[in-house]
């Protein structure tokens, strides 16, 4: 085979690959861009506020939790990052509080079985008055993990878009460099004598 032939087929090849990551880069652009304005927005619509650091709930919790929430505080909630510190060191600190660390599952069970147990009894005081407080952990604790679960889906979601974004910013330094190298492979056809072969 020829050279000159040889080096315009890796030339074009280096080319077609250069488009590729080009276009791989818009798109993956386009998927960052998409999910953080996503994520951005739907948070914005819950109204929700950061913790303020000179609030008595904030000087409650850990120390673990106040200095990652700290950076925070007093701030919208509209970013993947502050969800998932809010989820996992505000109300995820909060939910630990209710019942002694239990999650739902482990309060509903019992709470139901209480309340059960209560229906059939309803001369006891005490039994009504032990179901209606695991009633009410298992209520509180239902809405805070499916809160909690909500914002780490934005986490997630926004997680995604900054890998994207990292894609991106990867595929077009591939494709300027495919492209760079391609253009000299082009240039490299002229100095290579007619007749050389591989």
């Amino acid at each position: 085979m020829k050279r000159r032939t040889f080096d315009r087929i890796v030339s074009f090849v280096g080319l077609g690959l250069s488009v590729f990551l080009f276009v791989a880069a818009a798109l993956l652009n386009w998927g960052a861009s998409f999910a953080n304005e996503s994520v951005a927005t739907q948070l914005a619509q819950q109204k929700i506020t950061m913790p303020d650091k000179a609030s008595a709930g904030f000087k409650s919790l850990s120390a673990e939790s106040q200095a990652a929430l700290e950076p925070f505080s007093n701030m919208p909630l509209t970013s993947g990052k502050q969800a998932q510190v809010y989820a996992d060191y505000y109300i995820g600190s909060h939910l630990k509080g209710i019942a002694g660390g239990k999650v739902y599952s482990e309060v509903s069970g019992a709470a139901l079985a209480v309340s059960a147990k209560s229906k059939a009894e309803p001369t006891n005081i005490a039994l009504a008055t032990e179901a209606g407080a695991l009633m009410g952990q298992r209520t509180s604790l239902f809405m805070g993990e499916t809160l909690r679960g909500l914002l780490l889906y934005s986490f997630a979601f926004w997680q995604i878009g900054q890998i994207a974004m990292y894609a991106a910013w990867a595929a077009a330094v591939g494709g300027i460099l495919m492209l760079v190298l391609s253009l000299l492979g082009f240039a490299n056809i002229r100095r290579v004598e007619a007749d050389a072969t591989i």
